[in-house]
């Protein structure tokens, strides 16, 4: 692991066992979000969740993601990454705990936030420590870095399924195997100091990169869902974002780099392609897969192994397309892999399904690479709050957007088709960040006939998997975006990294 390795090598820093460790870390995050993506449909009919209270906890599963990650960027120079580790270790151990005494949606709802505090606070750790051990190079070694979340996708989803109709319950519990080895080998490491700290740059000049506009980005997303929890009314939403974003400005003075604020915006697409897509893939192809007689799962456990080999493998790709023009072609294989999703059957499900895996393999960790090696002033700050903006972005508006796209395909479809059981199936109105809705009710439809429980069930599975159809848009604004970025920077004479002077390497 010495090309693009940085001195960060000295000082009794190990570059190739600290990465290692920061992969397993990455690894357990991956578990907890794919044990949720095979257990989902159990907690829905165990405990009568509408498909929008699944996407609510698909949804606790990632924005608390952009809490700690933010938070702990803007303190972990001072704290160390060892703490912040710590904190992160300990919300893992809690939330297998708390998750598995759940008897209520309130339950599920709270471990999968503590869950989430500490997959944030893992990736607070590991992308700047991984961009500063190979300063050289960092959009390949975080590629490489990020093969952990697909490589624990494969592993988590081949043991949550080859433990077959065991208890969910148990399944869970496999979040412990990961959590327990990085807590080993993390224990007592030395980390390296950041680059932006080897190079003098101060703290005040950190938090002009993201500047009043990017913490308005953050901090409404942040805002938003913390009203929605607790009751926060909108007039108090703003006077808290205002009271921030401007506390902020005056500060800083500076209203933050308009390439990062442009690509913190492309991030919520980005994250709801991938992250969202992959939250619900289970539930959407369960239908058709059970007429192969296999575990949907497997859909997610494949693309997520094609995701781990090209990550892999993405220096020689980077080095000879760049990373926008890597970007670009992800966004039209993502484009291609979803629609071919929505249409398909049988066997040509793993077709489209290796579209869709090659599309979303390069998404995140390159633009983590590309806001690394713009924005080194930043520090952990920039690199993790661009992270922060996809979780919470996916988590309070993507993921709920896909459950509710299914509630109203649901419910439309059978008012049209069969008023009749419509009338016997629908739930009481709801609210979600979209407003209010009705749903069916699960309990209801067990109360029908046999013949009629036929009749929804069919009109539920086209509904789920027309939903992939309409979440091709998602890519399709990236490659605009992506389109406009590469234009812009061979304007300016094309892309290149921006270098720290007095920065290791």
């Amino acid at each position: 692991m010495s090309n693009g390795q940085s001195s960060a090598s000295v000082d009794g820093v190990n570059p190739k066992y600290l990465f290692w460790a920061c992969w397993v870390a990455l690894v357990a995050t991956a578990f907890v979000f794919i044990v949720r993506a095979q257990i989902l449909n159990e907690w829905g009919a165990e405990f009568n969740l509408s498909n929008t209270e699944m996407g609510r906890i698909g949804g606790a599963g990632l924005w608390p993601f952009a809490f700690t990650i933010v938070l702990f960027s803007l303190i972990i120079d001072k704290i160390g990454y060892g703490r912040a580790m710590a904190f992160a270790w300990v919300c893992h151990m809690a939330s297998v705990i708390i998750t598995v005494t759940a008897t209520n949606y309130t339950m599920l709802y709270v471990g999968t936030i503590v869950a989430a505090l500490g997959n944030g606070a893992v990736e607070a750790v590991i992308n700047p420590v991984v961009a500063t051990m190979f300063t050289k190079d960092k959009v390949k070694w975080l590629n490489i870095l990020h093969a952990g979340w697909p490589g624990g996708l494969v592993m988590g989803g081949v043991f949550a399924m080859a433990m077959g109709d065991v208890s969910w319950k148990w399944k869970v519990g496999l979040l412990l195997i990961p959590t327990i080895v990085y807590g080993i080998m993390l224990f007592g490491r030395k980390f390296p100091v950041h680059e932006r700290v080897t190079a003098g740059v101060s703290y005040k000049d950190m938090l002009k990169e993201l500047g009043a506009l990017g913490v308005l980005i953050i901090a409404a997303l942040m805002v938003r869902e913390l009203g929605t929890d607790f009751g926060f009314g909108l007039s108090v939403q703003l006077v808290i974002l205002a009271a921030v974003v401007l506390s902020y400005g005056a500060y800083v003075r500076s209203l933050g780099r308009p390439l990062l604020i442009f690509l913190m915006l492309v991030m919520l697409p980005l994250a709801t392609t991938e992250l969202g897509t992959d939250g619900w893939i289970t539930d959407l192809l369960t239908p058709a897969a059970k007429e192969m007689g296999m575990n949907a799962g497997w859909v997610l456990v494949y693309t997520s192994a094609i995701m781990m080999v090209l990550r892999f493998s993405a220096g020689p790709i980077v080095h000879r397309i760049q990373p926008l023009g890597l970007l670009a072609v992800s966004s039209v294989l993502g484009i291609l892999g979803l629609l071919f999703l929505s249409k398909a059957e049988g066997a040509m499900i793993f077709a489209a399904a290796t579209l869709y895996g090659m599309g979303k393999s390069f998404f995140w960790p390159t633009t983590l690479g590309i806001v690394a090696e713009q924005f080194p002033k930043g520090g952990a700050l920039t690199l993790n709050t661009i992270a922060g903006v996809g979780m919470i972005g996916v988590g309070i508006v993507g993921n709920v957007f896909i459950g509710a796209i299914q509630d109203q395909k649901i419910v439309s479809s059978l008012e049209k088709e069969n008023p009749a059981i419509h009338a016997q199936v629908i739930g009481e109105e709801k609210t979600s960040v979209f407003g209010k809705y009705r749903a069916v009710d699960q309990d209801k439809i067990k109360a029908l006939p046999e013949a009629d429980q036929t009749v929804v069930t069919k009109t539920t599975d086209q509904a789920k998997k027309s939903a992939l159809g309409t979440m091709a848009l998602f890519p399709c604004v990236m490659l605009v975006s992506y389109l406009i970025l590469i234009a812009y920077f061979r304007a300016r004479g094309g892309y290149k990294p921006v270098a720290l002077e007095g920065a290791h390497g």
